[in-house]
């Protein structure tokens, strides 16, 4: 048995060509499991395997003579590809660029994002590095306008199941638990969203999504590495802005549909096939705003580590 996942708990299966292969030991190098060596000159299968095969294809992609084949885990030698040549990806400027023009947009046109676009958003963001493969990020793909509202004003709605949890009695039996920076972060920007979400909601008017004419919902599965939903969206964020898309990332539905009977129920109406502990939603579409200026960001702090010698 492999590492779970909720696509396979298999091992991959490594096979060799003897014929072409040199024994210059590239895959070994590669393989962090430890599941290859070199034995009589040739590459072989090591006893000394940590996890057995992942599935992750390294040995597959470094070999220039095609002499290993990993099959299994969702992997097979048909999803290799030629790398593109390094002159046709971005480089730094035009990257720093792209980062220094976007902006969260909330303001969209009445334009409707097309499906070809989303497929090479969903393309693009499929290739980020995301744990253990195969990757077990979902994406519930809401692509027109009518389908990200019905999905806020539902979620509107079942907030009200859980208006409780934003009431001074809860947040005052709550704070000596969960202490003074969760106190204060749900008093002064838990409470008030909700708030605002459920009294907009009963208002037909949509603060939950914007009315985008397009979201996508990355989230997890039980297995999953909480980072992979969140490198998947930054990832799809990024290559909307490469479209000319406007886009916004939202945390502000997937905390509220993780627990309890009626957040199952939710998550059910709604197509989402798991709770997860990680999940954004991103929104997207064709800007109706033009922003003439760029505004820096920065870290909370940048320390370099003090050499080892030093005092």
């Amino acid at each position: 048995m492999g590492i779970p996942t909720s696509r396979t708990s298999e091992l991959g299966v490594i096979t060799f060509d003897s014929a072409v292969c040199t024994g210059c030991g590239l895959c070994v190098n590669v393989c962090k499991d430890f599941s290859l060596e070199i034995r009589d000159g040739k590459s072989a299968l090591s006893d000394q395997a940590v996890f057995g095969c992942i599935g992750c294809g390294h040995c597959m992609a470094v070999c220039p003579n095609g002499a290993i084949k990993v099959e299994g885990r969702c992997l097979s030698p048909m999803d290799l590809f030629p790398l593109p040549k390094k002159e046709e990806a971005a480089s730094f400027e035009p990257y720093l660029n792209l980062l220094k023009r976007r902006r969260s947009i909330r303001e969209f046109r009445d334009k409707p994002v097309e499906r070809e676009v989303i497929d090479k958003i969903l393309a693009a963001a499929s290739q980020a590095p995301m744990g253990l493969p195969p990757s077990d990020v979902n994406v519930l793909v809401m692509d027109s306008p009518e389908m990200v509202r019905r999905f806020s004003l539902d979620y509107c709605n079942y907030l009200k199941s859980l208006r409780w949890m934003t009431s001074a009695w809860f947040l005052t039996l709550a704070r000596p638990f969960w202490g003074k920076a969760n106190d204060k972060m749900f008093r002064e920007f838990i409470k008030p969203m909700v708030d605002i979400f459920i009294e907009s909601g009963d208002k037909g008017i949509n603060y939950v999504t914007y009315d985008a004419p397009a979201a996508l919902y990355f989230y997890g599965s039980p297995y999953t590495d909480p980072a992979d939903p969140i490198v998947a969206a930054t990832y799809a964020m990024l290559a909307a802005e490469s479209l000319g898309l406007g886009t916004t990332m939202l945390g502000g539905v997937h905390p509220f549909i993780q627990s309890g009977g009626a957040a199952r129920k939710f998550r059910e109406s709604q197509g989402i096939r798991w709770k997860s502990r990680e999940g954004l939603i991103v929104i997207i579409g064709y800007p109706a705003v033009k922003y003439k200026m760029g505004i820096n960001r920065t870290f909370a702090h940048v320390d370099f580590m003090p050499d080892a010698g030093s005092e």
